[in-house]
């Protein structure tokens, strides 16, 4: 009867055990499932100063005003400027003939997100006798995340993360751990830890190692802006609306006012409203279609607007040869076939001198054919954009580039990709002209084409970088496109010479192709150059193109202008296929098959 008593006792505690066991697993699953959902999270580094800025003249010694700070401020004959205390702003203006405003530049500092300062154009207009109010509205440094965690059937979790404004984590897949209110979130080569509370249903992990933990609140309600491409979408499908006619100059129509079907426009824009938000392959922030001079498809997504600026990467190169023929037309000593180093008498000297250098043209470097040791796809390479940039020896980067050794003869056919030497032709167009880049962009560019809010990024000697980078709105992008296919003009205005403009999107050079079936790849002067197959024909495009997948793409033939804008910054083979491929089958039969009937 003992034995049996304790066999018995035995059976009860191991069934006990079991319970206990079974019900910390149930636990433990529970709170693994807790934290299945879309999560989102933002950090905003933006400026300390901006807002309202006032400049105050009556006195002998001029005061400014803005977010807080009241400075004296330094004039010299039209020149106005100011500086903040702590590199927290700076402000450049001239006072206008008849001193009823103040055109000027806003200059945010550098932080922990941006490696470098950006600059904002501002007008102050008369707000009384010797005082002028305008308004410093400088970029806004917010960046969002969103974490995606999925349970599987067997209770395991998977997780990804997107970031719509930087593409960081490339959607990268993690398996997911939960021990207690630990998380870890682990990947090849990469581990994030964090923290999940339950009962406040919040999740924190730590992105970056040189930045405080993410906090990051469940998305309840499918109200996460930047994780969907659309909040809200009619059950029926993509529905077509016109284009809102604004006051920046763009005329608009309907597609088919236009003459573009709009059957494959609806199917390209379901085919980015669907995507799979783990791999998406059209990860678009905006496309916009023009044709006829009119604007007849404007359509954004993840969060994107009309007044949001974007991020133009490389397609912001194509600014530096248009700057460049602006100059030319309004008579400054250059034209494409300037030896380079005559137009810097301000340096002494030169590293690594070679009697090739002599030869650089100006044509040169505008169709990266310069010789020099630059190559953005070699990390090794001397001039690559990020060993330039990120190296603090030499600050003035017009002079890196410069001193850089020769590999070859400069010229010929076979271009190199370098983002120096498109920052040089910049830098060509400040000596020339003896204006500040920024203040000439404006003049000549940004209010000739009614641009409204955009930010330069600068160089660290304050100069406007012309290798990409600039914030344009996607509407003002895209008029550069038109500007060209209308040989120079903007609503009946001279922007650049036509002859400027069929020597930029005539082949000058050639890039080896980037992917199988691309064809051959042209280049003019900043414009990328592609024969495009749709149907039984080929469409010859020229078009300014940036990492991420940033484009400005013309087809002649068509009377077409397409911009977009995307967000798969570093996914090359994904963004790289939208003008070749997307363009081809969806965007070129919409306007070849309308225009044929």
């Amino acid at each position: 009867m003992g034995a049996i008593l304790e066999k018995a006792m035995t059976f009860t505690r191991a069934f006990l055990v079991f319970l206990s066991l079974s019900s910390a697993l149930m636990r433990a699953q529970d709170a693994a499932g807790a934290l299945a959902g879309i999560w989102e999270s933002s950090v905003d580094s933006g400026p300390l100063a901006g807002g309202e800025l006032i400049i105050d003249g009556r006195g002998a010694t001029w005061r400014a005003a803005i977010g807080g700070f009241q400075v004296d401020v330094k004039r010299d004959k039209d020149s106005v400027r100011f500086s903040l205390p702590g590199d927290q702003g700076e402000f450049r203006g001239r006072l206008d003939a008849d001193a009823r405003g103040i055109n000027g530049d806003w200059i945010q500092p550098a932080n922990i997100l941006r490696n470098n300062r950006y600059t904002t154009p501002v007008h102050l207009s008369a707000a009384g006798a010797n005082v002028w109010r305008g308004d410093a509205a400088p970029l806004n440094d917010r960046y969002s995340f969103y974490v995606s965690v999925t349970r599987a059937p067997d209770g395991s979790l998977a997780a990804f993360i997107t970031s719509p404004e930087t593409n960081f984590f490339r959607r990268r897949k993690y398996k997911v751990e939960l021990s207690g209110a630990a998380v870890t979130f682990t990947a090849k080569g990469q581990k994030l830890e964090g923290d999940f509370d339950s009962k406040n249903d919040t999740l924190t992990l730590r992105l970056v190692d040189f930045m405080p933990p993410f906090r990051f609140k469940r998305d309840k309600e499918n109200s996460a802006i930047g994780f969907y491409p659309r909040i809200v979408r009619d059950p029926k499908g993509y529905v077509y609306r016109p284009p809102i006619a604004g006051n920046d100059g763009w005329r608009t129509a309907s597609l088919r006012e236009a003459g573009i079907d709009e059957k494959p426009i609806a199917a390209l824009i379901e085919k980015i409203l669907n995507a799979d938000p783990g791999d998406n392959s059209v990860y678009m922030h905006s496309l916009l279609i023009a044709r006829h001079g009119k604007l007849a498809l404007e359509e954004y997504f993840y969060g994107f607007n009309a007044e949001r600026p974007h991020d133009t990467r490389s397609a912001g190169k194509t600014y530096a040869p248009m700057l460049a023929g602006i100059a030319h037309d309004h008579g400054a000593k250059l034209d494409a076939n300037t030896p380079v180093y005559s137009l810097f008498p301000q340096y002494k000297s030169f590293a690594n001198w070679d009697d090739r250098k002599k030869k650089m043209t100006v044509r040169d470097v505008m169709t990266m054919t310069a010789g020099n040791s630059c190559d953005d796809n070699e990390d090794s390479s001397p001039g690559n954009e990020d060993r330039m940039q990120n190296q603090d020896e030499q600050p003035d980067w017009y002079k890196y580039t410069l001193d850089l050794p020769m590999l070859r003869d400069p010229g010929g056919e076979h271009a190199i990709y370098c983002s120096g030497d498109l920052n040089l032709v910049g830098g060509i167009v400040a000596s020339v002209t003896g204006k500040w880049l920024p203040e000439f962009f404006d003049q000549y560019v940004a209010r000739p084409l009614q641009f409204h809010a955009y930010h330069l990024n600068l160089t660290p000697t304050k100069e406007m970088y012309t290798g990409g980078g600039a914030y344009i709105r996607p509407r003002d992008e895209l008029k550069l496109g038109q500007v060209y296919l209308d040989g120079g003009m903007w609503n009946g205005r001279r922007i650049v010479s036509k002859d400027w403009v069929d020597q930029s999107t005539a082949h000058q050079s050639s890039f080896a192709p980037q992917l199988p079936g691309e064809g051959e790849h042209q280049y003019g002067y900043g414009w990328h150059i592609h024969h495009l197959k749709s149907g039984d024909r080929e469409y010859r495009d020229f078009a300014a193109g940036g990492n991420g997948g940033q484009f400005v793409i013309v087809i002649p033939d068509l009377d077409l202008v397409i911009g977009i804008n995307g967000g798969s910054y570093g996914e090359f083979t994904k963004w790289y296929r939208w003008e070749l491929e997307l363009v081809p089958q969806y965007i070129i039969p919409a306007a070849a098959g309308a225009r044929s009937r």
